[in-house]
């Protein structure tokens, strides 16, 4: 369910908070439908990030809220993600590789100033090698990030903020303002 003049106003607010942030030009943000079955209230974004034009990670943000509350979100609003990036391959069997991913979601939250509550999730890593009539493209390797978490505040911006962060860390993006040296540009520099 979208925001309409019914939505309680703690929703409205949220909405107009994640509405209002524009992110860094890699990261393309595009409001999508919400789930209908997890809370009154729904609002989600889908997000593109392109590295030198190719997607090189996806993701979802989901605001849900229900004005009565929720004991297991300690609130009444909830943000809830999913992203999923191509690895490269010698990075597929890094044991630390989740630790990592988990801090860039908190350090973007934190970087942000997203204050948050409850927060928790998991990382996934996958490789996957075709056989037979899917063979043929090389082995190909996967992270998956899945997490929520409840924001103090229903000014959303921060949080939206700290999520393309985490979106941009995922995707290998370098910092903004710092730009990569492409292949051409080291193999010049020789």
């Amino acid at each position: 369910m979208g925001p309409t003049s019914a939505a309680p106003e703690a929703f409205t607010r949220a909405v107009a908070g994640l509405r209002a942030t524009a992110p860094r030009e890699e990261i393309l943000l595009e409001e999508i439908a919400a789930p209908q079955r997890l809370a009154p209230y729904g609002f989600a974004l889908s997000a593109t990030v392109l590295r030198e034009g190719d997607e090189v990670a996806s993701g979802r943000l989901i605001l849900l809220h229900d004005p009565a509350g929720h004991d297991a979100w300690q609130g009444n609003l909830r943000l809830v993600t999913l992203i999923t990036a191509e690895l490269e391959s010698d990075m597929a069997g890094d044991p630390l590789l989740p630790a990592v991913a988990w801090t860039w979601l908190t350090d973007g939250l934190d970087q942000h100033t997203a204050l948050y509550t409850a927060i928790g999730g998991t990382i996934t890593q996958t490789t996957s090698t075709r056989f037979g009539e899917l063979a043929g493209p090389a082995p190909t390797a996967d992270l998956e990030i899945r997490a929520s978490w409840t924001p103090t505040s229903d000014d959303l911006g921060a949080h939206l903020h700290g999520w393309c962060a985490m979106l941009a860390s995922t995707a290998g993006l370098p910092p903004p303002g710092v730009t990569a040296l492409n292949n051409r540009q080291r193999a010049g520099a020789n």
